[in-house]
């Protein structure tokens, strides 16, 4: 199976660990229902909707993910670690503790282009297996 297709912005953050500008992804703001958010790439169920909280850093943020739903490297600066879909090893974004925004006191700072939201009730797409790792 191939992965969902994705334009050119879409491959540059997912394939090629880019970044969106700050306040000007979908999701940034985004808090009207209860759902799950998926790997814009492969379907995969990467966060709840109650998971989202606002950290007013720009991007969608997380306190919790679905367990084994992520993967976490630490960038070649040795600074951050990004966050990767654990299905097909998208780029998400990066995590961050010890802010103590929640207390949970972890963001996932996450690329709204990454994801997809789907709201309570409605059916989640079959996830694209990767079979290739």
């Amino acid at each position: 199976m191939k992965y969902n297709p994705l334009t050119s912005e879409e491959e540059r953050i997912i394939e090629n660990k880019g970044t969106e500008l700050p306040f000007s992804g979908e999701y940034d703001d985004f808090y009207k229902e209860d759902g799950t958010f998926i790997c814009r790439r492969c379907n995969a169920p990467l966060f709840s909707s109650k998971a989202k909280f606002d950290a007013g850093c720009g991007w969608p943020a997380f306190d919790e993910n679905f367990p084994g739903a992520r993967l976490r490297i630490t960038d070649e600066d040795g600074e951050r670690t990004e966050i990767r879909c654990a299905n097909c090893h998208g780029h998400l974004g990066h995590v961050f503790t010890g802010e103590k925004f929640t207390d949970k006191n972890t963001r996932h700072c996450v690329n709204s282009l990454s994801i997809r939201f789907i709201p309570k009730g409605e059916e989640l797409p079959e996830v694209i297996l990767n079979k290739n790792i």
